[in-house]
This record gives structure tokens, C-alpha cells and sequence, in this order.
């Protein structure tokens, strides 16, 4: 729980005279004022408002210091649409920008909640790794349409790790697969 400032005294003065009296006072587990909410909107994602929800949980079961939430009334840090070309992500800021999931991929028998954490990671300050290594989220589509692991690896969860502790800065960029390459 995060206090405001001029009430952290009082707090601190409850708990002690809780202790005076005996009364086990149970400390909260790690503070959360060090994560970062980005929230999300993925109104505008059509049929895939729900696994870019999903993908947004696979990264906050990974990552401490960030968290992904929907957008609730105002302007959200990351917008999600759909249209018919191939997924991507326009990455404004560390945590700010715009993904597209492309039906083109999916189309192509590419793993929607792969897809949606792929371009998550973008926005999260991870760029393409086109190793062609399932097990590297970042691979993309050089995995393979067979490939269904839409979860970050040991490396790719410390990086994210550190952009977010260290307040990274990122330029403004387009993430595109590069489709013909990949054939």
C-alpha cells in the first residue's frame, strides 16, 4: 500500500501502539510504489481484446517492477487496434506507444497470445532477436507458425527488468517483420 506523505506518521504511531499492546501487526509483502503501471486500451483490438489481455498477464506473472492494466476513463499508455496486415508495435516511450495485431499472421496459423506478448514486449522496451528459437518471445515469427510460446525468457524478463529500474529512454520506433525474409 503506498500512503501519502502526511499520513505515514500516523500509521506509524498506530502500529507502534499496536505493538505496546501485544497485537502482532503482519507487514505488507514488497512496496509497490516502485512499479510502473502502463495501462492499455485494447477497445479498438476487435476479436483480439481478449488475448491481448492474456498477453498483458503473461508479462506481469514475469516481471516485477512493471505492470500492464487496462485503461480505465482517459488516455491510456498503449493503444491496441486490429487491422489486416502483419502485426507491429510504434513504440513512443519506454511503456508508451501503439501495437497492431495483423490478421495477416494469424491467417498465416501464427499463435494469437504470442502475438499480442511479442508486441507487448515492445512497448516494454525489447527489440526484435530473430533467432528462430521458440523459447526466445522476442524471435517473432522467425519461429515458425508452430511455435505457441508466448512466455519471455530468462533474458528477456532482466531486460525488461532493467529498463523499467533504470527509466530507460527509447526513441521513437516501428517494429514490422520483415515477411518476405522470413520465407
Amino acid at each position: 500500500m503506498n500512503l501519502p506523505r502526511t499520513l505515514r506518521p500516523v500509521v506509524g504511531l498506530l502500529i507502534a501502539f499496536l505493538l505496546a499492546l501485544g497485537v502482532p501487526v503482519v507487514a505488507s509483502a514488497a512496496p509497490e510504489a516502485n512499479v510502473r503501471v502502463v495501462t492499455y486500451d485494447a477497445s479498438q483490438a476487435a476479436e483480439f481484446q481478449d488475448v491481448v489481455a492474456a498477453g498483458a498477464e503473461v508479462w506481469n506473472n514475469h516481471v516485477q517492477n512493471v505492470r500492464f492494466e487496462p485503461a480505465t476513463g482517459g488516455a491510456a499508455d498503449v493503444v491496441v487496434l486490429a487491422d489486416n496486415g502483419w502485426p507491429r508495435a510504434e513504440v513512443i516511450g519506454l511503456g508508451k506507444g501503439r501495437v497492431w495485431m495483423g490478421r495477416q499472421a494469424v491467417n498465416e496459423g501464427h499463435d494469437t497470445l504470442r502475438i499480442a506478448a511479442h508486441e507487448l514486449g515492445h512497448i516494454l522496451g525489447l527489440p526484435d532477436n530473430r533467432t528462430g528459437v521458440c523459447e526466445d518471445l522476442m524471435s517473432g515469427a522467425s519461429a515458425g507458425p508452430t511455435c505457441k510460446n508466448p512466455n519471455p525468457n530468462a533474458e528477456e524478463i532482466a531486460e525488461v527488468e532493467r529498463n523499467f529500474a533504470q527509466g530507460v529512454i527509447l526513441e521513437r520506433r516501428v517494429y514490422t517483420e520483415d515477411v518476405l525474409a522470413l520465407r
